[in-house]
């Protein structure tokens, strides 16, 4: 409505400007709220993202001058490395994964499985397709072999500052570091609520701290910020040629974490983790490296030979060095939690997705579903670490071992991120070709040079990521063929509803068989009627179905269809990263099924395959026994479904595939 009235415009135009005014406070208010959320969030982000790259200045700039191929520590090569160091942070962390990477989630989630998900959503069906999805998953187990050297390399290479402090501590170094990785596993069954307050503020001083002391460093020799120039990295290599080349098998460590950024996303989400990173994170790590090169150049050769075998601990005065020791071992430990939460979280993801047997997973937080602990996996974790420790001994032999399985990770999310940026983003073949080559070119680099350790210990992940692939295709390929089997063999639930109605006595109460097909009749459902003759009065076939994105509505979470005389087939539908707790849905499930569910009149009846290996096209004998294997050891579905055990009913059955 407009008015022609003077008078009428004029009083409409305070309460115009009233209204307005209050949307803008209300606006402001939001923004303000908006950004104190950032703020919080990328603050708690220091303290669980970057442990793993944030203690790299610890070991990485010591390992590339004194480590298999040490380098003279002069001026020349202090500004190729640490020019080396500046542009791989920019290029690998700053653009490839925080800049590019994190814009590829799955519904908020990234890392490897995630990525994987979201491309098999797309191209998953094509000719290629296929091949993708085994770079994603050998990603996923390379990451195992890094959760193993991760928390050994961190957590010694802190606990050796103490040879810094005092040498002859040097006999206490495995011991100290031994009993903190031990108390580092069993607690966590605990979960990390309550210490995982205390991460932020301690990352926060660490951070602070070896900035602090960079910054030092840096007044008294600031032409080492020349350094920033990349020309100095390309004429180490000039001059250098192949032992420029063996040193980035060393300056990568500096990086290895980066990972971590893009698999973490979906806890603090991609602006939090961008404001803390490029904000300050970033720009400590670089000047604690500037730090350390600056120091290094105004020291005469002798002292700089000395002084190169740790680096880090000696930016420090002497009265300062112990705390930077107990501080950098916290940070070290609290990088070392977010490994062990990560291998938790990946592994949750990989039973949902199926590539792991269900495994016993205990939820640690009433309120944070993200917060779970997997026996298995932190018991196997806990004694590969120490097996590690006690054979390398010192943090410099684990170097060797450290970084292939990272490299490896980050050439295929090279090679996934140049399909996301054609076949997927779309991008012009001008704008995506330079990318994609810079970034496998540099990638490629990494990989090549560590793979030159593999024989000091590089095996090591290797053989991990490798024995971890194996079990993941063989689990998801074993799977596959157990459904197709059973479904060829299965009875049309329409031709059994009806044959059931006369030759079966009904019995009060509802009866849920779990099914892993949406068609045919559950082999336990036919046990039941071929046994005992008995037929509930509300049959139900349920089958959950884990979807690749990471969260499920309530919304889109039942699908039911009504069979017909008390027979129901449901759909529960629930996103990788959920937890599947039966029960509590089906509260919800309300009148869709004849009624509401109440648990007292509710059986649940589970069908547990025995599987019978067998000459069939479908596998190698061999593959068919771990299989058969894995199938007897996996956790039983009443505990991965959290279904009430004194309702439960397992039937067996034998199955070739």
């Amino acid at each position: 409505m407009i008015s022609d009235s003077p008078s009428d415009a004029s009083a409409a135009q305070p309460a115009a400007c009233a209204v307005a005014g209050e949307q803008i406070d209300q606006q402001a208010g939001h923004d303000h709220a908006r950004s104190s959320s950032v703020a919080l969030l990328a603050f708690g982000a220091i303290g669980i993202v970057f442990g793993d790259i944030g203690t790299s200045p610890i070991y990485a700039f010591r390992e590339t001058f004194a480590g298999h191929h040490p380098l003279t520590p002069d001026r020349e090569h202090i500004f190729g490395v640490v020019s080396l160091i500046f542009w791989s942070m920019t290029l690998v962390v700053g653009v490839q994964y925080v800049s590019i990477l994190m814009r590829a989630d799955n519904k908020g989630q990234g890392g490897s499985l995630a990525l994987v998900a979201l491309i098999s959503r797309s191209i998953g069906r094509t000719s290629y397709g296929w091949l993708l999805i085994l770079l994603g998953v050998f990603a996923t187990a390379l990451f195992y072999g890094d959760s193993m050297i991760t928390p050994a390399i961190s957590v010694l290479s802190a606990v050796e500052g103490l040879t810094v402090v005092n040498p002859g501590l040097q006999p206490l170094v495995l011991p100290i570091a031994v009993g903190l990785l031990v108390f580092l596993f069993f607690i966590q069954s605990r979960g990390t609520a309550k210490i995982g307050t205390l991460f932020a503020p301690i990352m926060v001083l660490y951070f602070a701290t070896i900035a602090v002391l960079g910054v030092y460093q840096i007044v008294f020799n600031p032409e080492i910020l020349l350094a920033l120039n990349p020309w100095y990295a390309v004429r180490f290599f000039i001059n250098d040629g192949w032992f420029a080349f063996l040193a980035l098998g060393s300056v990568v460590l500096a990086v290895t974490g980066a990972e971590a950024l893009y698999s973490d996303m979906g806890h603090f989400g991609r602006g939090p983790l961008r404001l803390s990173w490029f904000a300050f994170v970033m720009p400590a790590l670089l000047i604690n490296y500037f730090g350390q090169g600056a120091m290094i150049i105004g020291m005469s050769p002798e002292v700089a030979a000395e002084t190169i075998k740790n680096p880090f601990f000696l930016l420090a005065p002497d009265v300062l060095r112990l705390p930077l020791v107990l501080l950098a071992t916290c940070a070290t430990f609290i990088a070392s939690q977010a490994v062990i939460s990560g291998a938790f979280s990946i592994t949750h993801q990989a039973i949902q997705l199926g590539y792991i047997p269900r495994l016993s997973i205990k939820h640690t937080s009433a309120s944070e579903s993200g917060q779970i602990y997997i026996p298995l996996i932190n018991w196997v974790l806990m004694v590969a670490v120490l097996l590690l420790v006690l054979t390398f001994q010192s943090s410099s032999n684990l170097a060797a071992a450290y970084g292939i399985a990272v490299t490896g990770a980050m050439l295929i999310d090279t090679c996934l991120m140049a399909v996301l940026l054609i076949a997927m983003w779309k991008w012009k073949l001008w704008m995506a070709v330079p990318v994609i080559v810079t970034f496998v070119v540099v990638d490629g680099a990494y990989f090549l040079a560590n793979a030159t350790k593999i024989p000091d210990g590089g095996w090591f992940p290797l053989v991990i990521g490798a024995f971890t692939f194996t079990l993941l295709t063989t689990w998801a390929r074993g799977r596959k063929l157990m459904r197709e089997t059973m479904i060829e063999s299965a009875l049309p639930i329409e031709v059994f509803v009806k044959s059931a109605q006369g030759s079966a006595t009904r019995v009060k109460g509802t009866a849920i068989f779990m099914a892993s097909a949406t068609t045919g009749v559950p082999t336990a459902l036919l046990h039941n009627m071929k046994h005992n003759k008995v037929i509930h009065e509300r049959v139900v076939i349920l089958t959950v179905q884990i979807m690749e994105v990471p969260y499920v509505t309530d919304a889109n979470r039942f699908q039911v269809e009504d069979l017909g005389h008390g027979f129901y087939r449901m759909v529960l539908r629930y996103g990788f990263m959920q937890s599947t707790d039966v029960p509590a849905a089906l509260k919800d499930v309300k009148e869709l099924c004849g009624g509401k569910f109440e648990m007292l009149q509710t059986s649940f009846f589970l069908s547990r395959q025995t599987l019978l290996t067998a000459e069939r096209p479908g596998m190698p004998v061999w593959r068919e026994k771990i299989f058969a294997w894995m199938l007897r050891n996996s956790a039983s579905p009443m505990e991965f479904f959290n279904l009430p055990s004194n309702r439960v009913v397992e039937l067996g059955s034998q199955l070739e595939i």
